[in-house]
């Protein structure tokens, strides 16, 4: 488009030169914004999605065009063609899938659908997402425009009129405009957009009277209408604009297709009367494809921007504090949580990567990592305590209580990131572990009970290795070679072929053969016969419940076995070695090697026999799909909390997993925080969070939060044993400096353990009700003078994050500093070398004594190679030392190891102190006597 030019009487026109040139500056505009964004985040790319119906060529030839700008602005785009019979139900199915994938950011549905079915163009246009509706037909943002609302998306033929309108250099505010057509998709949101730009506009149509007279009227004349020259030369104004966007075929002989395109103006009569008129082709149609890339551009740069946003657009819940506060069901019933896909919203996931179970709980897929793969991670923080008293110093309510103060009341972006409890507990002493009070996550009964069912996958998986054992074992006993051959190899109709896991366990024995008709009798025994050694299994069943009677058990009794009886035992499912491996695999394929390589038993000659050997790998994944993600709830401030995996600290490594740590972090920014739990105190969790779980995950911590409180350092102090459901005594509900004093030196152990991993150590001391100030700032004082970062009073269980303000602050002033975090051994130590080391530097034990049978599992595990695995310490939490009688921070004692196996999946060494179990028992008031189910209103009573 350009002004015309009369050069010896002839007409030059160089309107198609003037719109091509205004495209090309568009593209090179575009084509720099789409370099920029890929600085910011390395392999950005924007991508279209062109969805196609049938195979119109005219069709054809616009998605072509819209290909070929993508290109040349370095941008992706996707031609998704469907087949002509293809239904309603089917096309909004993909537009769903395209609207739910990250990777997508603009998604056009090419126009007319060649259909053989019915289909409703609407339907289809407002199915497209508004923040993907890059054609800006869906009605959402064809409403926005309507009332001058421009933050979706613009039209694309719409916006590229006013675009060359602008460009003509005529301005458009009070200038009379006539608009020819009304449809939604040109002559309605173009005279919206012309009205925005404060023209008095008219719009005309097929009822509309003396047509041309009114056309004559119009300083700028806008023409969609879908008839070929219908406007003339004598309709239009002397010094219009015209903006012609129709496009129409025409017979013409001297053409060799014998067609040509024409607009709705009679193109050379208007050159002569207009000072601007569109040519068609190459008008409207170039301008329509550049508003289009600009449309998709703008949507990956606003997905860009919400990405690298220093804080997300959370929206907190509001809590009002009662004092003294309710129990916590009371607390977490009196909060209406968010719809967990608004909080999955908020924090940067997309539809396709939450799997809701429910209104308030989903699942998070893996995929999220790498999505973000390329972008920093937030800070890490491990959150620990000193050695607990049997009731629990609230660690997990200070976790949720600094995530409050962070993200509700601080502006940042941060997770707490937990483990599920296991139903052990819950219906034992210590009840749930949700956090308490005011710091909680919600609803306490799904986190508490069984949430998605993550530990019921696990005891499944566990169950079905242990029965595929046993059962192998008796096949073996009770058949000859030939016929057990046979067996694990039939012949399926007609053919005999090993399965791929089967084909693994011969390339390990060296066989390498793929025919099983081709192997040798020998190599036929070597493979079929795994010679379990029943007096050197290491496998157990699990249930996650507390259940003393099943500490020994014998199997096989049944007839049926003929007498092929064993003793074994069940342990707890979070003691399962599978969950450790689901807490320590850092993917699918990491986590699959881990199963793989699990040893369930010796053979007769020693040798290990694998889940793998067992052909378990494949069966224990499928069963375990769904215990891969981690699931994301809410605290009662409505702040994001990652649930996954539940390894005990005492007899696991006490840590929730890497994948849901790495998902918080990607998804806080480089910008957020993401508070992780570890175990009990700073001997047991946080020791394996630094030594097992960072070495597994490579991930470099920031700052360690050491919870305390008064009730436990006086206990530590000589104060009388506490017992869950037993009243305090005396001494811890009145102010006793001097006992609090003498047991002050276990927090001083905690700290220093804290410092010896190079992290700064920021001490919250939990407040209690009956704390008195004297009592909280000798905790405080003492801990500044000893090698604390930080240390400051707690009021979270109380106050929310309010509370916790001050340990926010100083948990985001530690992380500002310089970490010099390393681990507290190398992997090249020896096995006793590596227990000598925790022992002495964890404990402060003196001496280390083994048992004889210690002694020779530690020779036979060296020459297994299993020597450069970390330790996993099995001891007792309530004490430094093996013996959970005594309190404080003794020196120089002697400790005892008198058990030690190997969990090779989890990839680590587990040497027992003191007497550990690993099935916990019922005591004689459990939590059972106070649970109930209100039949009325289906409410859980008496968790806490």
């Amino acid at each position: 488009m350009s002004v015309l030019q009369k050069n010896n009487g002839e007409i030059t026109d160089c309107a198609a030169s003037f719109t091509s040139n205004l495209v090309q500056s568009i593209e090179n505009e575009l084509r720099q914004q789409v370099s920029e964004a890929r600085t910011r985040v390395s392999g950005f790319n924007p991508k279209l999605a062109i969805v196609q119906v049938g195979g119109r060529e005219d069709s054809n030839v616009y998605i072509r065009m819209k290909l070929r700008a993508a290109e040349k602005i370095g941008m992706s785009a996707e031609h998704i063609q469907l087949p002509r019979d293809i239904t309603e139900t089917e096309l909004l199915a993909k537009i769903t899938s395209l609207n739910e994938s990250p990777s997508v950011h603009g998604i056009i549905v090419q126009m007319p659908l060649d259909a053989a079915h019915p289909i409703d163009s609407h339907l289809i246009t407002d199915a497209v997402s508004p923040d993907k509706d890059v054609d800006g037909l869906n009605t959402v943002n064809e409403g926005r425009v309507a009332v001058g609302d421009f933050s979706g998306f613009i039209p694309c033929t719409p916006a590229g009129c006013v675009e060359l309108i602008k460009r003509t250099g005529v301005s458009i505010a009070g200038k009379n405009v006539v608009v020819l057509g009304r449809s939604r998709i040109v002559g309605t949101p173009v005279s919206e957009l012309l009205k925005w730009e404060h023209a008095t506009v008219t719009v005309c149509h097929s009822k509309t009277k003396n047509l041309s007279e009114i056309t004559k009227t119009a300083d700028i004349l806008v023409v969609a209408i879908g008839r070929a020259e219908m406007v003339r030369g004598s309709w239009i104004k002397p010094g219009a604009v015209v903006i012609d966007c129709g496009i129409n075929s025409i017979d013409d002989p001297s053409k060799k297709s014998g067609k040509r395109l024409v607009g709705d103006v009679a193109y050379g009569e208007a050159v002569l009367v207009a000072a601007h008129v569109t040519p068609v082709p190459g008008g409207v149609g170039p301008m329509t494809v550049a508003m289009l890339m600009r449309n998709t551009v703008l949507a990956a740069r606003r997905q860009l921007d919400r990405l690298l946003a220093p804080a997300w657009p959370l929206k907190p819940l509001r809590i009002a504090p009662a004092s003294p506060p309710p129990s916590d069901i009371v607390i977490a019933r009196s909060q209406k949580p968010k719809v967990i896909s608004e909080l999955a919203h908020e924090i940067g996931l997309f539809p396709n990567e939450v799997s809701q179970y429910g209104r308030t709980k989903a699942k998070i897929s893996l995929s999220v990592i790498d999505r973000l793969k390329n972008t920093r991670g937030g800070k890490y923080i491990v959150v620990a305590g000193i050695t607990p008293t049997p009731l629990g110093e609230g660690k997990s309510t200070t976790l949720l209580g600094l995530v409050q103060a962070l993200s509700a009341h601080r502006g940042r972006n941060s997770f707490a990131c937990m483990r599920q409890p296991s139903q052990g507990p819950t219906f034992g002493v210590k009840g749930g572990a949700a956090g308490g009070g005011y710091s909680q996550v919600i609803p306490m009964e799904d986190f508490n009970l069984h949430l998605t069912g993550d530990i019921h996958a696990v005891t499944a998986a566990n169950n079905l290795l242990a029965a595929q054992m046993d059962a192998r074992i008796f096949h073996e006993l009770t058949q000859k070679d030939g016929p057990l051959y046979d067996r694990l190899v039939p012949k399926i109709k007609g053919v005999r072929k090993f399965s791929p896991i089967q084909l693994r366990r011969l390339k390990r024995l060296g066989i390498n053969k793929t025919d099983p008709d081709s192997l040798t009798e020998e190599e036929k025994v070597k493979f079929a016969r795994l010679n379990i050694d029943t007096a050197k299994i290491m496998w157990n069943r699990v249930v996650d419940l507390n259940d003393r009677y099943l500490r020994k058990i014998t199997v096989g009794q049944s007839p049926t076995e003929k007498g092929f009886t064993r003793e074994t035992a069940f342990d707890i499912s979070v003691a399962s070695e599978i969950m450790a491996i689901l807490a320590l695999g850092n993917d699918t394929e990491d986590i699959k090697d881990r199963l793989a390589s699990m040893v369930v038993a010796l053979d007769k000659s020693g040798n290990p026999v694998t889940a793998d050997d067992l052909g378990m790998t494949g069966a224990l994944l499928v069963l375990l799909r769904d215990a891969f993600e981690p699931t994301l709830m809410q605290s009662l401030e409505g702040t994001p909390v990652l649930v996954h995996t539940g390894p005990f600290a005492n007899i696991a490594h006490g840590c929730s997993s890497i994948l849901a740590d790495k998902i918080a972090m990607k998804l806080a920014g480089e910008n957020g925080y993401v508070a992780t739990e570890a175990g009990f105190g700073s001997d047991i969790g946080m020791e394996k969070f630094f030594d097992i779980k960072c070495r597994a995950s490579g991930d470099v911590p920031h700052c360690a939060v050491i919870v305390s409180t008064v009730r436990a350092l006086k206990m530590h102090g000589g104060g009388p044993p506490v017992a869950p459901g037993l009243p305090l005594h005396d001494v811890y509900v009145q102010e006793n400096l001097e006992l609090l004093s003498k047991g002050l030196c276990n927090l001083g152990k905690h700290i220093s353990n804290g410092n010896k991993f190079g992290v700064p150590v920021v001490v919250a001391i939990n407040k209690h009700g009956n704390d008195t100030l004297a009592e909280l700032n000798m905790v405080k004082d003492f801990a500044l003078k000893n090698g604390a970062f930080r240390a400051v009073l707690c009021d979270h269980w109380a106050k929310g994050g309010l509370g916790a303000l001050d340990l926010a602050d100083a948990v985001i002033e530690a992380c500002d500093s310089k970490s010099q975090f390393n681990y507290l051994y190398p992997l090249g130590l020896s096995i006793p070398d590596k227990i000598e080391k925790i022992a002495k530097e964890m404990y402060g034990a003196g001496k280390i004594e083994y048992t004889d049978e210690v002694l020779e599992k530690i020779k036979q595990f060296t020459e297994m190679g299993y020597d450069k695995f970390p330790i996993c310490m099995a001891k007792t939490s309530n004490s430094l030392t093996g013996d959970p009688a005594i309190k404080g921070a003794p020196t120089g004692f002697t400790m005892r190891v008198n058990g030690i196996f190997v969990s090779v999946g989890a990839g680590f060494v587990v040497p027992m102190v003191g007497e550990i179990s690993r099935m916990p028992g019922l005591p004689t008031r459990p939590s059972i006597y106070d649970i109930d189910l209100n039949t009325k209103t289906g409410e859980i009573e008496g968790l806490f």
